[in-house]
């Protein structure tokens, strides 16, 4: 009886201690790091690219469609990388407008919006392609060039693009057209197709 009257007289003290302030509440803040290793592979960087000569390419000269407006068209020239290994182009294309035995026909190439582009070097993988964009009339004759209703140029069936490691490609114009004004195209630089 002593030992449970002890021990009742206790957890009357320790109460009436808890209830006069004498408790006392600790907050403790952790702080956990964590750490978190990721592995990403990264592609090997590109083998030395050297510029692309006309047999490392293929290509296509063909019309926008639903760019004609105003007297003018549009057509994009894609060159594609048929090559087994990585090769660039740049800048403005280099072109020769031909008709349907290959015969030069006047051509005349120009910036479309001169001094607003940087020419940057477009490497193509094996199968990659690049871009240029051009726009010409293909039926309003310039000074010199017949009347209108009249054709003003030979049509044009096949495009010679000089490649910039040396040596041409010829690609097909689809469909073949007049390039009007002495054969006036005003193209984009090559960009990534």
């Amino acid at each position: 009886m002593q030992r449970l009257l002890s021990i009742g007289l206790a957890g009357l003290a320790l109460a009436a201690l808890a209830g006069c302030g004498g408790g006392k509440t600790v907050t403790v803040t952790r702080t956990v790091t964590r750490t978190v290793t990721r592995t990403t592979t990264a592609p090997p960087p590109p083998a030395s690219a050297s510029a692309c000569a006309g047999g490392d390419l293929g290509g296509s000269f063909a019309v926008v469609p639903g760019s004609a407006g105003a007297g003018q068209i549009s057509y994009t020239l894609t060159l594609t990388n048929t090559s087994s290994s990585p090769c660039w182009v740049s800048g403005l294309p280099q072109l020769q407008l031909l008709d349907a035995s290959g015969g030069a026909l006047p051509t005349n190439v120009t910036a479309a919006e001169p001094g607003t582009g940087t020419a940057a070097k477009i490497v193509l993988e094996p199968g990659g392609a690049a871009k240029a964009d051009a726009r010409f009339s293909p039926d309003v004759p310039g000074p010199g060039e017949g009347q209108a209703g009249q054709p003003c140029e030979p049509v044009a069936h096949q495009l010679q693009v000089t490649a910039p490691g040396g040596g041409t490609v010829l690609v097909p114009i689809t469909p073949p057209t007049s390039v009007c004004e002495h054969g006036s195209l005003r193209m984009s630089l090559y960009s990534a197709a």
